[in-house]
């Protein structure tokens, strides 16, 4: 195999991505929530009412992880956790009023986001990215499920 560096690239692009998105959401005067919050707030906004397990796979972010945010987000009054109907053992995440009115906002954020990212691409060259990355995380997917 060739020597790659694909990993470290990935993990310096998340990190720097994270400050930068930090500065844009204070720049465009959002405190409501951090980066980590808006990217759980990201998935709800896509699809609300997940369960924790669900929202946990669509992030990423390892069970604890999220239960802490999810503590943070709710006295932050962005989310509440209902009882499923049909499994009381199952806790649901649900959106909050002021959290819906807040998609605008990081909506504009994630625009200027994207700019950065793909600036210098061809349509072509983005969609060649994204299709590569896709293909990454589902081998990581299927390999963590292996655990």
């Amino acid at each position: 195999m060739i020597e790659t560096r694909g990993g470290f690239l990935i993990s310096q692009i998340k990190q720097i991505q994270g400050r930068i998105f930090g500065r844009l959401l204070t720049d465009a005067g959002i405190d409501e929530f951090n980066g980590a919050q808006g990217h759980i707030l990201y998935v709800l906004w896509q699809e609300d009412n997940l369960p924790i397990v669900e929202l946990g796979r669509r992030t990423g972010l390892a069970k604890t992880t999220l239960t802490g945010m999810l503590d943070r987000m709710e006295s932050q009054g962005h989310i509440t956790r209902c009882y499923d109907v049909k499994d009381r053992r199952k806790i649901r995440i649900r959106l909050t009023d002021s959290a819906r009115r807040l998609e605008d906002k990081y909506n504009q954020v994630s625009d200027e986001m994207s700019r950065l990212f793909y600036q210098g691409f061809t349509d072509d060259e983005i969609l060649k990215l994204d299709a590569g990355l896709e293909k990454i995380l589902k081998n990581l997917e299927e390999e963590e499920r292996k655990t």
